[in-house]
């Protein structure tokens, strides 16, 4: 009996540890940042120039930034949680070339942004980003929020307290607590956790028009918290999904062209209200 006891307590105490350490490393859980800076010339980006924020607090944030061609759109764009700006120099690619001006902010220790990333200095760089379009002379109803993952709960919140043409949101999910319990099922972590991003508290303020985009295989936020943040969300509205797409491949399953589609349609004012899922093939 006496060794039953031991092995519980010892087993306990390893259980203990191991909370207190997620609790205290969390944001090191949370955030996998790529320090590496690099300059938008390494990937003959035409027209795109790296742009420096500066934060009210000293911070610096490295951006990524081209003008729009005349009529067209800028997507201001919210990463994920892992890599740096070059991770998404495709994505950067492709708005470009389709005339859109764009604005990727990295966040904090991001592509060699300086200060430690967190909610509250997300959401303030966001507002900062948004701000510097504005002084650039780009309108209200010409700047597009892009929110990837991690960053879709940063562009909700940016969505909901500022005037914006459209908000895009990839992979979203409910709150990032909802997927912490899910990856930590056996930690107590909802009562925890630092950086909420509660994306459906935010929702019912974003009066812009909405695209969803999520794969229907992604293992990191499952679609089922696409399809919450779409019934959640004050139309109008539009998700479409991926049957074989995971968590950050669904550009090769046609996004592009849906994102694009429904741009146009909201510049144009035709948007609708749709569900609907895309079987495109690799490319």
């Amino acid at each position: 009996m006496q060794l039953i006891m031991k092995l519980v307590a010892g087993l306990f105490a390893v259980y203990a540890i191991v909370a207190i350490a997620a609790f205290i490393l969390q944001r090191r859980l949370m955030y996998f940042p790529d320090p590496e800076r690099v300059s938008p010339a390494s990937f003959n980006l035409p027209g795109v120039t790296e742009r420096i924020i500066d934060a009210p607090d000293g911070a610096r944030l490295i951006s990524w930034f081209a003008k729009p061609a005349p009529g067209q759109p800028t997507i201001l764009y919210f990463h994920g949680n892992a890599g740096n700006l070059a991770s998404r120099a495709e994505r950067v690619r492709r708005y470009v070339s389709r005339g859109y001006g764009v604005l990727f902010m990295s966040y904090r220790s991001y592509s060699g942004s300086t200060g430690s990333p967190s909610e509250r200095n997300n959401v303030a760089d966001a507002k900062l980003a948004y701000d510097a379009l504005i002084a650039d002379g780009v309108a209200p109803d010409e700047i597009f929020v892009y929110g990837e993952s991690l960053g879709s709960g940063v562009a909700v919140q940016l969505a909901a307290a500022n005037e914006i043409a459209g908000l895009v949101l990839d992979a979203p999910y409910t709150t990032i607590v909802d997927v912490a319990a899910l990856e930590y099922a056996y930690l107590p972590v909802r009562p925890f956790v630092f950086d909420r991003y509660e994306t459906v508290r935010y929702l019912p303020r974003v009066t812009a028009p909405l695209l969803i985009l999520h794969g229907e295989a992604d293992r990191v936020i499952p679609v089922e918290m696409g399809r919450a943040v779409y019934n959640a969300a004050n139309a109008p509205k539009e998700i479409v999904t991926f049957p074989r797409a995971g968590h950050s491949d669904h550009h090769i399953h046609g996004s592009y062209d849906e994102m694009f589609r429904w741009i146009d349609a909201v510049m144009k004012g035709q948007m609708r209200e749709t569900d609907q899922r895309i079987e495109g093939a690799a490319q």
